[in-house]
């Protein structure tokens, strides 16, 4: 509040809004592209730490995650930092996903120690895998 009244400091509305690049990518393209929606983490730490309540998250969660009316304006900006069209932008959106399984790699190897190490140690890996 004092950076507010002395210095006109307005909060950003979201966490990492403070960048121009951040909100599109988290407001726009993280939740379009992978249907990821960043404020389920975000409002899962605020109601956990009671700054805000599960009913409020659930309200906020049904509106867009960014205003329609401004998302031309920050496709235009993206592309013009990242050197190309808003035409190329659009076609990166629209790409065929990928897994790292469509490509050659080394995952089979990690999968045979994990298994080898389970087996020895009699554990198992936990946490978010």
């Amino acid at each position: 509040s004092i950076l507010e009244s002395t210095y006109g400091w307005k909060p950003y509305p979201q966490k990492h809004f403070e960048s121009r690049f951040t909100k599109f990518f988290e407001s726009f393209w993280l939740p379009t592209r992978f249907g990821f929606d960043v404020r389920r983490v975000q409002y899962s730490s605020l109601i956990l730490s009671e700054q805000m309540t599960r009913e409020e998250a659930l309200i906020e969660l049904q509106k867009l995650p960014y205003n329609e009316n401004t998302i031309d304006q920050e496709f235009l900006y993206v592309a013009s930092k990242l050197n190309i069209t808003v035409d190329q932008l659009t076609e990166y959106h629209k790409m065929p996903k990928k897994n790292y399984s469509d490509y050659r790699n080394i995952n089979y190897i990690f999968k045979l120690g994990e298994f080898i190490l389970n087996k020895i140690t009699k554990t198992r890996r936990g946490g978010a895998y």
